[in-house]
């Protein structure tokens, strides 16, 4: 191989382990569609991992779905009771995602809240949804089993959520009964590492002693490589 070749091809794969290190965690994550936490008996449910190409989906006590081939989502068309559970996916290395705890029920109502950890600062609605009534209608609100607000629309908004706004809710609707609990998770807003003032001197440093390395190994290959060549090389002089 040419040696200015082999050099361009150190470094391309340098800079590609470089930015595979780089990547966001936060990325591997599962999500769920709808976007909440409680279904009614025969409704649809999909499941799609995010962060990988191939992903296994997982079901904390059945183990991995059977219904569910290894893909990037997975959709399951009719929900039982049995299906109620902690979810998660493997990835090709058997690396698990965050997971995310469904609920199933036969009743007439449930709690729509988001399956997924909501940002502090951001506005969040629950909604209480009724199986045979789709229109507006009078629903109370509780957290941790007490009574906290009643609206006509069927709907409370929390503005501004903060980590105080955690905790188990659920609701009812007179003449129609409750909705199991549900969690509602609240993550505090964090500050990209990346742009502290340490974490970019530690970026530098990274890559100044990863071009130091790449260039002696580079050194040490052409050493060897004219060594080699001086080897071979007939001595001329010696025929004469």
């Amino acid at each position: 191989m040419d040696f200015r070749a082999l050099c361009v091809k150190l470094m391309m794969s340098v800079i590609i382990l470089l930015c595979a290190h780089d990547q966001k965690i936060d990325a591997f994550s599962l999500h769920i569609l709808p976007n909440r936490l409680q279904f009614f008996e025969y409704e649809a449910v999909t499941f799609y991992c995010e962060g990988v190409v191939y992903c296994e989906f997982v079901h904390k006590v059945k183990g991995k779905i059977k219904t569910c081939p290894k893909g990037s989502s997975c959709t399951i068309t009719n929900v039982y009771l049995d299906d109620s559970g902690e979810y998660c996916y493997e990835n090709e290395e058997g690396i698990r995602s965050n997971s995310i705890n469904i609920s199933i029920t036969a009743g007439s109502v449930i709690l729509e809240s988001p399956a997924v950890p909501v940002m502090e600062g951001e506005d969040v609605t629950l909604s209480c949804r009724n199986k045979l009534t789709p229109s507006d209608f009078m629903a109370d609100f509780y957290k941790y089993g007490v009574h906290i607000r009643n609206n006509s629309t069927g709907s409370m908004t929390i503005h501004k959520v903060s980590k105080s706004d955690e905790g188990l809710y659920k609701c009812s609707i007179v003449g129609a009964g409750e909705s199991p609990e549900s969690w509602l998770s609240v993550t505090e807003t964090k500050t990209d590492p990346s742009s502290q003032p340490g974490c970019h001197i530690y970026l530098v440093l990274r890559t100044v002693f990863t071009i130091i390395m790449v260039a002696l190994l580079l050194l040490l290959v052409g050493l060897l490589h004219s060594g080699k060549i001086r080897a071979t090389t007939p001595n001329l002089n010696s025929s004469s």
